[in-house]
């Protein structure tokens, strides 16, 4: 009678164990960016260095969430239109869509602080910016 329990006490420990083994690997492998990245192509992100990746990344670490925003579950993707000049710089910012809650404002303060490389021609383009709790 002992061993048989014994024997299914081992049973189950190695069953758990594997369990949990298995648990933390997939962990790991789903690590994800802390940053969104949209899945269609910006012509905006033509003229950036390093590209849409760089340039979402930017963002991403430059985004402070609005506290009126935070406070009241405010989401959404705003939406920042502007020129890119002939020389690399930027200008013309308009806030085309807004969630509320101050997060076009700050959408629009991580736009201006965009660094693009110089097209050669004028160009009008819009980047999304999402804030997602």
């Amino acid at each position: 009678m002992k061993t048989k329990f014994s024997f299914l006490f081992l049973l189950f420990a190695f069953a758990a164990f594997t369990a949990s083994a298995q648990t933390t690997q997939t962990e790991k492998a789903e690590e994800k960016p802390t940053y969104w990245v949209p899945n269609k192509a910006l012509p905006a992100a033509e003229h950036y260095e390093g590209g849409i990746e760089a340039m979402y990344e930017f963002i991403g670490k430059e985004l402070k969430y609005p506290a009126l925003a935070m406070r009241n579950r405010v989401q959404g993707e705003s939406i920042i239109g502007f020129t890119i000049n002939e020389d690399g710089s930027t200008s013309g910012f308009k806030v085309l869509r807004n969630p509320g809650a101050g997060v076009g404002e700050e959408a629009l303060r991580i736009a201006r602080l965009l660094k693009f490389k110089s097209p050669g021609y004028a160009l009008n383009v819009s980047i999304p910016i999402q804030f997602k709790l």
